[in-house]
């Protein structure tokens, strides 16, 4: 079933309904992802079989196991490549921000 692909898709909605800046949206993005490798983590730790069983349906392992299970090929690629500069860009956020606010 796409439940995956539904629950990516609904984050990535609200964040584009909830942002107005470019930054906003690198932020809201880089936030999906480690909620959903966060996720995962959690359950290969927790032998709980409902814990499990949960995050196997309803979540996916991050956007490129999305990217990868939906799509092959150079669309795959195109796909991921947009998502490592999307990564890029979310780093340069979070480095110019650590930078700004601490104090040499």
């Amino acid at each position: 079933m796409y439940i995956d692909l539904i629950v990516l898709v609904v984050m990535i909605v609200f964040i584009v309904i909830y942002s107005k800046r470019l930054q906003t949206y690198m932020f809201g993005f880089g936030m999906i992802d480690i909620l959903f490798r966060i996720l995962n983590i959690i359950e290969n730790y927790i032998p709980s079989g409902v814990v499990k069983d949960f995050v196997d349906s309803y979540i996916p392992s991050s956007i490129p196991g999305v990217i990868s299970k939906y799509t092959s090929g150079t669309i795959e690629m195109v796909l991921c490549f947009i998502y490592a500069i999307l990564m890029a860009i979310f780093l340069y956020y979070v480095v110019k921000i650590f930078i700004k606010r601490k104090k040499f």
